[in-house]
């Protein structure tokens, strides 16, 4: 007996009662795969024969794996604990083998924050583009792409939650978005001045002019009437960096980064911005107080004489 039954079972498991993405799901077939891969190089063809040590080997195997990030081996050996776990709650196994696997070590690398300038450069790049098209050029996508912008940073919400940003979503009497983040939870998030002008702009002047729109609901839609890819953002964002003149690597996600970094640089209350980002553990959300941290000890060492 292989695995395929009992992974298809864990899969269907959380897409229907965790509500994962399509993308977590990709990534949990993926590293299930590697793990099976594993587990019959050791003879071991079906979930009840896994043992405590091939679970351990396996941390080893992630951990030695050259083309591997940490981060990554730490995603796959969480896929293979989260799906003995299940297999115990089914009672297909009477004991968890991966009890006293532990974690493959891994550096938590820094995120990529733009300065409030560059933020600032790229937010009103897509107005600069409206401006050189003039009258008699094309309006309809740079007002488009101003709203968007604006409201990655003034959200911090990720790329994925944009794309499923729904009209009857944003409230602007309010002046609030209501987002679906991972595991279909809702939170309600503040929005500036700045991004609600420019939402209204594209809701007034765009949108409706669209022909052919084949998703009333949804907020952002491509120029042909269809709700807007992960990838058209990313392309879009990546554009308007390149005007601005900004270099090195950006992202949407790097709007998320800037807009928490920012908010805490500038006394905002962390668990606020825990709940704004979506994070389930404030943990994550204190990565950020590092990024502030270092440009502190920048300012320490510029200024202080023993610095």
């Amino acid at each position: 007996m292989s695995f395929d039954l009992d992974f298809k079972s864990f899969l269907d498991y959380i897409t229907v009662e965790r509500g994962y993405s399509p993308n977590t799901l990709e990534s949990y077939a993926r590293d299930l795969k590697l793990f099976a891969t594993h587990c019959e190089s050791r003879g071991e063809t079906s979930s009840t024969e896994i043992t405590p040590d091939t679970v351990c080997l396996f941390t080893t195997f992630l951990s030695q794996k050259q083309t591997y990030k940490s981060s990554s081996a730490a995603r796959s050996l969480a896929a293979a604990k989260s799906f003995l776990k299940f297999l115990v709650s089914e009672g297909t196994l009477k004991a968890d083998p991966s009890v006293n696997a532990e974690r493959p070590k891994q550096w938590k690398r820094l995120p990529h924050v733009l300065s409030p300038e560059n933020a600032n450069k790229l937010t009103q790049a897509p107005s600069e583009a409206l401006k050189q098209a003039g009258q008699s050029g094309p309006r309809k996508l740079p007002l488009r792409d101003a709203a968007i912008v604006e409201l990655l940073y003034a959200t911090g919400m990720r790329v994925s939650e944009l794309c499923t940003l729904r009209v009857d979503g944003l409230s602007f009497d309010e002046a609030t978005v209501r987002v679906t983040g991972k595991g279909e939870k809702t939170r309600i998030i503040p929005v500036g001045r700045a991004a609600l002008d420019a939402t209204r702009t594209y809701l007034v002047h765009v949108r409706p002019g669209w022909s052919g729109m084949k998703d009333k609901g949804k907020l952002f839609l491509s120029k042909g009437g269809r709700p807007m890819a992960r990838e058209d953002v990313w392309a879009l964002v990546k554009k308007h960096g390149r005007a601005a003149g900004l270099v090195g690597k950006y992202s949407p996600h790097t709007l998320r980064h800037s807009f928490a970094t920012h908010l805490l640089e500038g006394g905002a209350n962390l668990r606020a911005v825990q709940e704004m980002l979506g994070h389930a553990d404030v943990t994550t959300t204190e990565l950020y107080t590092h990024v502030d941290a270092k440009r502190l000890l920048g300012i320490h060492h510029q200024f202080h004489p023993r610095g």
